[in-house]
């Protein structure tokens, strides 16, 4: 990190209300399951032979559930609370699977803000393109706090 450089910080703790709302839609495309797979290295055949899944009960190869996680944390990251927002806990449900190629909408909801522990609780849930709900999630988030200004330290060594 560069000192001095201004980055775009996520919503703080006091401009959060329960209510809120996020929708988003994204796509399990070829190239995310490759790095994902390649990043991991977790070869798990159900994931990419479609000889072996055509043998299972999901008849085709489906999405590895982190990805799906990794979605969900990533649209916390970027949008709600947004850039500094850390997950402190989370339960993931996953009801259905998700197949190569599906088109999920995910809808996010703040249900409760707690400012003396500087948390907020979310709900989340993706719904695929037949409208049947894959997973669903509950958040703890630690949204971003206000940088320290770098001057309010450099006179604490005198």
């Amino acid at each position: 990190m560069l000192i001095g450089k201004k980055r775009k910080l996520g919503r703080k703790i006091n401009e959060i209300q329960a209510g809120e709302k996020l929708e988003l839609q994204e796509t399990i495309e070829d190239k995310d399951l490759l790095l994902y797979l390649g990043l991991t290295n977790d070869n798990n055949p159900l994931y990419i032979q479609h000889d072996y899944a055509t043998l299972t009960p999901f008849k085709k190869p489906v999405a590895p559930q982190i990805m799906l996680m990794g979605m969900i944390t990533s649209a916390v990251s970027k949008y709600l609370p947004g850039p500094g927002s850390s997950i402190t806990q989370s339960h993931f449900q996953f009801i259905k699977p998700v197949y190569h190629y599906s088109k999920l909408t995910f809808y996010f909801e703040v249900t409760k803000v707690d400012r003396e522990k500087h948390v907020v609780d979310m709900k989340a849930n993706a719904i695929n393109e037949d409208g049947a709900t894959v997973l669903q999630a509950q958040l703890q988030v630690c949204p971003p706090y206000p940088p320290k200004p770098i001057t309010s330290q450099t006179m604490e060594n005198f």
